[in-house]
């Protein structure tokens, strides 16, 4: 058995809290796998490139077979991400730090809206918002469709989708605070705006 970890956001990490990996976990030595990617740590999402990591020499082999029986991804976001790997510290550390603002910001206005939970996430960038409606998929559309304050409205991802117990999260939406804080005071007072006049 094997434990497959997605430590694509090990950077973003906030709140002095510290990235730890699975293959510090050396009862895993021969059972963990790390994948990979420079979609989010570069700001690449549409390169698809990543990699996969394992101690265990086997596994390796496995995937090096079937990443050589298949096309590689485009040259030049292969030369791109090479050149993303000399990316010096102090890109992240400004990154972070714009996150932290940006969620920081998105939090602090979400929480004065009645009716809604979110807590505060330790990494990455995005949240997990609960709302006073009864089906997000269906306030999503409206808010596209129906709604807008001075010809503008917000996008949310409904969080259903990201479970994997079926009728959890119908109430949820999934926020990314990849905006500047400008963007997301109007985005969370147009969401503010939207709840006052939405019927489920």
């Amino acid at each position: 058995m094997f434990l497959i970890s997605d430590e694509v956001y090990r950077e973003f990490a906030y709140d002095g809290i510290e990235h730890y990996s699975i293959l510090q976990e050396e009862s895993l030595t021969e059972n963990a796998i790390i994948i990979d990617s420079v979609s989010k740590r570069y700001s690449m999402c549409g390169a698809r490139i990543g990699c996969l990591v394992s101690k265990n020499k086997e596994v390796i082999k496995t995937a090096l077979k079937f990443a050589q029986a298949r096309l590689s991804p485009p040259t030049l976001a292969q030369i791109a991400s090479e050149a993303a790997l000399e990316t010096p510290q102090s890109y992240f550390d400004e990154v972070k730090e714009e996150y932290v603002s940006r969620r920081n910001t998105l939090i602090e206005g979400l929480q004065k809206i009645e009716g809604i939970k979110v807590a505060k996430p330790k990494g990455a960038f995005y949240c997990i918002v609960e709302l006073p409606v009864k089906n997000a998929d269906d306030f999503a559309k409206w808010l596209l469709e129906s709604f807008d304050v001075n010809g503008e409205t917000v996008m949310v991802a409904p969080a259903a989708g990201f479970y994997s117990t079926p009728g959890v999260g119908l109430n949820q939406i999934r926020i990314a605070y990849v905006l500047n804080n400008e963007s997301l005071k109007k985005a969370i007072n147009i969401l503010k705006e939207a709840l006052k006049v939405y019927k489920d």
